[in-house]
């Protein structure tokens, strides 16, 4: 049996319980594509992030000769708080680990 790799993502301290969730700028549905655990927002699949560029990569890519193509997905959280509406992009995603 194999098991789906899991990907959490730490929701900041002063987000309320009331939030929307994007990836990549695509609203996500709680419940369908993420549930709430804590403080963490759980996804049912991998999140990638492209992680750092070798030396050899920056060079072609300086050089033109190669771009970078790699996958990368951000998760950002939209929430209202004192009727202002902020928003926290960019967090950091992580295998889960279930206790």
């Amino acid at each position: 049996m194999e098991v789906a790799e899991r990907t959490s993502v730490d929701l900041p301290s002063h987000v309320p319980v009331d939030f929307q969730v994007f990836v990549n700028g695509v609203p996500q549905a709680r419940g369908v594509d993420y549930e709430v655990v804590g403080r963490s927002l759980v996804f049912p699949r991998p999140i990638a992030q492209e992680g750092r560029l070798g030396f050899w990569r920056w060079l072609s890519m300086w050089l033109g000769i190669a771009g970078t193509y790699r996958r990368h997905e951000t998760v950002d959280v939209v929430y209202e708080s004192g009727g202002t509406r902020g928003v926290v992009t960019g967090l950091e995603p992580k295998p889960y680990e279930e206790l």
